[in-house]
């Protein structure tokens, strides 16, 4: 009996001493989490402003960490992972979304429609816009992604056309279109794209640099165009076979939702995870082709090159989106 009682002891006393080694709902030590999170800090250049928020955004990347470790435990063709959204709240992130989509039926004539119908392109198997792509750029907290978009649109049709690479003005944008467009809350690709046939074109990032954040619109800064387009098209939306053959000729600029906590932290691999029709986000499609048996959109993001594939992502077909084509 005695024996006993000491092997219950034993078990009790090393289950306890078990809880206080563990977070038991991650199964990482508390240390271990606290040095993924000091790293983290420093790699986002991360500094709160007191203890309350401090503990808060840590129990916010534990539980993104959990998340986390959770998916990519499972069987899924993508894997998640510690990015800057990694502490942030649900609202914050909406800060990195912005794109508007209502209405747009009744505001484009038809006439804009392209790849409605199969003209009987041979396709080839895979496509890689890449090349043609300028560099990644970061909107940060800034809901300008229809800016973001449009820019990289309109530079990479430049390069497929010219051979030669601009870098474009996305601030302009923010601080010129201002009919129906909303700077950093957000705006509406049609009329971005309106906008840079209207105005003549864009200035360069050099002349026109980014600010993150609404300004007044320079007059004196937006008169010097180094790049124009002359009109742009639309894909049908919903129609991934008209975007499959647009795609095929050039990028294309999509809107996706993208209020989804493993879009949010994704990291690598093809995402299948859930892509609703509340449109808030507008990205860049450059090529599409299958990896592991498993087919995907290839698109560029605007959140930076620690995003991601080094600020791309590559997205199952299916999902519900709504395409818009720029035309040189």
């Amino acid at each position: 009996m005695a024996s006993t009682a000491i092997l219950s002891f034993l078990l009790l006393f090393s289950l306890i001493t078990l809880s206080f080694a563990l977070d038991m709902s991650s199964g990482r030590s508390n240390k271990e989490v606290m040095t993924m999170y000091q790293k983290w800090l420093i790699k986002h250049q991360r500094v709160y402003n007191g203890l309350g928020e401090k503990d808060e955004r840590f129990q916010t990347f534990k539980d993104n960490l959990k998340f986390i470790d959770k998916h990519n435990a499972e069987n899924h063709t993508y894997k998640v992972g510690l990015n800057e959204f990694a502490d942030m709240s649900d609202e914050e992130y909406r800060m990195y979304l912005g794109t508007k989509s209502n209405n747009i039926k009744n505001k484009i004539s038809s006439e804009r429609y392209a790849y409605k119908t199969d003209d009987n392109d041979i396709l080839p198997k895979s496509v890689d816009w890449r090349w043609a792509v300028g560099s990644i750029k970061n909107q940060g907290s800034c809901g300008a992604c229809w800016a973001f978009s449009t820019v990289a649109a309109i530079e990479a049709i430049n390069k497929i056309v010219t051979g030669s690479s601009k870098n474009l003005s996305v601030q302009e944008l923010v601080d010129c279109d201002r009919i129906r467009n909303s700077g950093c809350e957000g705006g509406y690709i049609y009329e971005a794209l309106e906008f840079v046939v209207n105005n003549g074109g864009l200035d360069s990032e050099e002349d026109y640099p980014y600010q993150e954040q609404d300004g007044t619109c320079d007059e004196g800064k937006k008169n010097s165009k180094v790049l124009s387009i002359d009109d742009y098209e639309l894909v049908p939306r919903y129609n991934e076979n008209a975007l499959k053959r647009a795609v095929a000729h050039q990028p294309v600029v999509v809107q996706i939702e993208a209020y989804e906590n493993s879009f949010k932290l994704y990291k690598s691999g093809v995402f299948t995870g859930y892509c609703g029709t509340n449109l808030d986000h507008a990205v860049v499609v450059v090529g599409y082709g299958s990896e592991n048996g498993v087919d995907y959109w290839l698109a560029t993001n605007s959140w930076g090159t620690n995003w991601g594939e080094d600020g791309y992502f590559k997205i199952q077909p299916y999902q519900k989106t709504q395409m818009l084509v720029t035309s040189s």
